[in-house]
């Protein structure tokens, strides 16, 4: 939802669902597509999908088109259409983005903006529904939780002994959940009828159905017994988990190829691997995990860092920020973005031991933007006395990343 403020009607509406589903893990909901189709709960999906932005579908329809237009007609007619149930769905743009890392890319699907609008309306409705039964193993687009949450519930279980990790990778998640499979997991709360495969990135149904899946193998996974057998505990976040043991990993991976494969999902047999930790180091949402030392005592102990591969992502962004292509732009413009960018790498990389690589894109992003600034202006050399750090922090107004940390108790030196 960003930061948009849910209307109190909305509010009043989820919280009697949400309060329903935990008083009664069993009770299914019927009288739920009434709810999609009323005017607030339309409203407010329009503005989430409007605040979220994104490129038009299909049919070529933008924002400001409807805007033009008359929201509240176009929303009226939409409405109009689902009270009817003449509403058919249209085909979902499907463009190609780059993975995460450079290597190959991913399918993401575009719905028209009337198609994510519904869906979005759908996400209020079951949203917090199905939040009472997800698993706390589970990070992902809910409330209360996010990728720290979970980066932090792998150090707390590094740090409890359980050393054994399962570094693991599904093969095209979002693309191979099986709908007949995934819609029974649905129907033990609500009706619905569908029998195909895959659910299209970049949907605003697509984060809850992949959550309720995968619900499946986190809830299998403690009911056969393997989280006590082997000391095991997911933590998952989207299509990205690993798997903490105290017991035998090997036989603990065994175990979750055995479930992947009943749940019809694949496990990425080329990626997915053992590490022992302190002796091996992994990564998982963007940090490197395992021995760290101590910049004072020399002290060993197991933490976290920013991961190379999210350093040099950072690296190049500030690479492609200060090209010489955009020297065109005003300079207000380019620290803005530089801004944007380094504040929120910061926000995120704010876990562990930081400084040595908040210094090193500090480093860089001044060095980048000094080279932006000759080139803009035709200055010959290095222009470090054209542009002292001085210049660049109090005229310009560059963040200074290692400053940052002072007020992060956690931002070890």
């Amino acid at each position: 939802m960003g930061n948009l403020s849910i209307p109190l009607s909305v509010q009043k509406l989820q919280t009697a669902l949400q309060a329903k589903a935990k008083e009664s893990p069993g009770f299914r909901f019927y009288a739920l597509y009434d709810k999609v189709y009323r005017e607030d709960i339309l409203q407010f999906a329009y503005a989430c999908c409007k605040a979220n932005d994104g490129a038009a579908g299909v049919d070529g329809q933008e924002f400001e088109d409807i805007e033009a237009c008359g929201r509240d007609r176009w929303l009226g007619e939409l409405a109009q259409e689902l009270r009817e149930k003449r509403y058919q769905p249209q085909a979902v743009r499907r463009v190609f983005i780059p993975k995460r890392g450079g290597q190959g890319r991913r399918p993401l699907g575009i719905p028209p903006i009337r198609d994510r609008t519904t869906q979005m309306a759908a996400v209020l409705v079951l949203g917090p529904i199905f939040e009472a039964d997800l698993q706390p193993e589970q990070h992902a687009y809910r409330p209360e939780r996010n990728a720290l949450t979970a980066v932090k519930q792998v150090h707390s279980l590094l740090n409890t002994g359980h050393t054994q990790i399962i570094d693991a990778d599904l093969a095209a998640y979002f693309d191979t959940i099986p709908h007949f499979e995934l819609l029974k997991s649905v129907a033990r709360r609500t009706r619905n009828r569908d029998e195909k495969r895959g659910i299209p990135q970049g949907s605003p149904l697509s984060p809850l159905l992949s959550n309720i899946y995968m619900r499946r193998f986190v809830l299998g996974w403690k009911q056969l017994g393997y989280a006590e057998r082997y000391k095991a505990h997911i933590v998952n976040y989207a299509d990205d988990l690993v798997i903490c043991c105290k017991g035998n990993a090997e036989e603990a991976l065994h175990a979750m190829r055995q479930v992947m494969d009943r749940l019809r999902l694949t496990v990425n047999e080329e990626k997915t691997h053992l590490c022992h930790v302190p002796e091996q180091y992994f990564d998982f949402l963007g940090y490197t995990f395992g021995r760290c030392y101590s910049t004072q005592t020399g002290r060993a102990y197991l933490g976290t860092r920013p991961s190379k591969k999210s350093i040099q992502r950072q690296i190049e962004s500030i690479r492609e920020t200060t090209d010489r292509k955009r020297c065109g732009l005003a300079a207000e413009v380019v620290v803005k973005e530089l801004n944007d960018g380094l504040r929120g790498w910061a926000n995120y990389f704010k876990l562990g031991p930081v400084s040595k690589a908040f210094r090193a894109i500090d480093t860089y992003a001044t060095q980048r933007l000094r080279r932006w600034l000759c080139g803009k202006h035709k200055v010959s050399g290095s222009g470090c006395k054209r542009y002292p750090d001085e210049y660049l922090y109090e005229k310009l107004g560059l963040a200074r990343l290692p400053q940052l940390t002072h007020n992060l108790p956690w931002a070890k030196a």
